[in-house]
């Protein structure tokens, strides 16, 4: 005996069954063939009901939406008579609306498949490498006084790149700021009261260490971009002046 085998899709709603049935029957969403749609809705609520499965009101409704559209076509139209909202064309925005959502939930399971998945690296066969036979020999004939003395010849080599005096006039203390960029933009603006233009040199041969010229010349460049001086060379690599720059400038 034949055993008669029933087989009903799973639908998330009347939108998901409306568009297997344009798939099935090769339609164009935008033109769709409402006669036959609307015939093969109704049949699969009906295998629903048999099947004692529930039927929601969206399913019911959406039945209904068939019926009346199905029914408009086949009344004539009348001349001159106001036209409601086309449930046709709404009906059609509502699916593509549906198809645009759907197709995004798919996507985005499938891309929710590899969220935390782990990609292990196949286990690698590392070959010894073949050590050279001359290699084997570099210690031959090598006594305890060869290594010993080519131990010390390193350590002297070592000393000797070691600048020791240097190291030995290092200070262990860290000293305190003797000058600061205010004080030498004062000190620069003093000089240049009692003398309106001044060599740049003359004021760096002043400065008694490193720390101290470089001070002087963050003050200089404060003052120049303060607008205060401003600083005059006729050519390259000749005697720089520093100039102060009066209120009418």
């Amino acid at each position: 005996m034949d055993i008669m085998k029933i087989k009903i899709e799973n639908f998330e709603g009347p939108f998901d069954l409306l568009l297997h049935l344009i798939r099935k029957n090769k339609m164009d969403i935008y033109n769709i063939r409402i006669f036959e749609i609307t015939n093969q809705y109704l049949e699969h609520l009906k295998t629903m009901k048999e099947l004692d499965l529930e039927i929601t009101s969206e399913f019911i409704v959406m039945a209904s939406t068939l019926l009346e559209i199905k029914s408009k076509t086949l009344l004539p139209k009348i001349k001159n008579e106001e036209e409601d909202e086309n449930p046709e064309l709404s009906l059609v925005e509502k699916l593509i609306r549906y198809r645009k959502f759907k197709g995004a939930a798919e996507f985005l399971k499938e891309k929710s498949l590899y969220n935390g998945v782990v990609f292990s690296k196949k286990p690698e066969i590392i070959e010894e490498p073949k050590t050279d036979k001359n290699n084997e020999d570099i210690f031959k004939n090598i006594t305890m006084l060869d290594l010993y003395n080519i131990y010390n010849n390193l350590i002297e080599q070592m000393k000797n790149k070691m600048n020791e005096s240097n190291v030995s006039n290092m200070s262990k203390t860290i000293e305190m700021d003797r000058y600061r960029v205010e004080d030498k933009i004062v000190y620069i603006k003093e000089l240049l009261d009692n003398k309106k233009v001044y060599k740049f040199n003359d004021i760096i041969s002043e400065c008694e260490s490193k720390i101290e010229t470089i001070v002087t010349f963050l003050a200089l460049l404060e003052l120049i971009k303060d607008k205060q001086v401003k600083v005059l060379q006729e050519n390259s690599f000749e005697e720089i002046y520093v100039e102060r720059i009066e209120v009418d400038e």
